[in-house]
C-alpha cells in the first residue's frame, strides 16, 4: 500500500541514511551539490550560482556522488544499520557541547578537522577550526545523536535579542578520540526534526 507506515518509514530512513554516506564519503564539492539538491532542492543553476561554476559541472558532480551513493549503499535498505554511539563518543560530545574558548575545543579536534557548511565554503585544519568555532557568542547547545552520530542542536541568543533563536545542527564524525568532521545543517527547520522549538528564553 502506497500509505503504509512501514513503508514510509522505510523510505525515510534510505533517505536519512543516504545522506550519512554522502557527508562520509564524498568530497566536499560533490558533497555540496548533493545536499543542495536532493536534500534543499535546489536547482542546478543556483547551485551553479552558489558553488561559482557552470551548470554542466554541477550535473557532473551529481551524477558522480549518486555514483558513489548508489555504490555504497547495499541492494536491501534493511541491511543499513544505524552506528551507535560509545561511551567515548557521548564523553567528547559533552565536552564540545561545553567548551567555550578556542582552547577547549583546539583539544577535541583532529589536526585536518573540517567544518562543513554548505553552500559556504568549509573551514579546514585545527587552527582555523578551533577559532571559528571558539568566537564569544551566546549559545545554548543540547548534546543528541542524529543516525547513530553524535549531533549538537544549537540555538544562538543574538545581541539585543530578548530569546534564542534555534539555527543549526551540527553532526560529527568522531576517529580516535578526536572530532575529524563537523557537518552543520542550518535553519530552524533542522531544529524543528528534534521536535525542539525555534526559541528558548534566556
Amino acid at each position: 500500500m502506497a500509505d503504509d507506515p512501514q513503508t514510509g518509514l522505510a523510505a525515510r530512513e534510505t533517505v536519512e541514511l543516504a545522506l550519512i554516506a554522502a557527508l562520509m564519503y564524498l568530497p566536499p564539492r560533490q558533497r555540496a551539490a548533493f545536499v543542495l539538491r536532493d536534500v534543499y532542492g535546489w536547482t542546478p543553476q543556483e547551485i551553479a550560482g552558489a558553488l561559482d561554476t557552470a551548470v554542466a559541472a554541477v550535473n557532473s558532480l551529481l551524477q558522480r556522488a549518486r555514483h558513489t551513493l548508489r555504490r555504497r549503499a547495499p541492494s536491501d535498505p534493511q541491511d543499513w544499520r544505524r552506528p551507535q554511539l560509545t561511551s567515548e563518543d557521548e564523553e567528547i560530545l559533552r565536552r564540545y557541547a561545553n567548551a567555550k574558548d578556542p582552547e577547549t575545543v583546539r583539544a577535541l579536534l583532529a589536526e585536518d578537522v573540517r567544518i562543513t557548511m554548505p553552500p559556504e565554503p568549509p573551514v579546514v585544519g585545527i587552527d582555523a577550526a578551533a577559532e571559528f568555532l571558539g568566537r564569544p557568542l551566546d549559545w545554548r547547545t543540547f548534546p543528541t545523536s542524529a543516525n547513530g552520530r553524535p549531533a549538537l542542536i544549537n540555538y544562538l541568543r543574538r545581541p539585543g535579542s530578548p530569546h534564542y533563536e534555534a539555527l543549526v545542527v551540527d553532526v560529527l564524525r568522531i576517529e580516535n578520540g578526536k572530532i575529524v568532521e563537523s557537518n552543520a545543517f542550518i535553519g530552524a527547520r533542522h531544529v524543528a526534526a528534534f521536535s525542539m522549538p525555534a526559541t528558548l528564553e534566556p
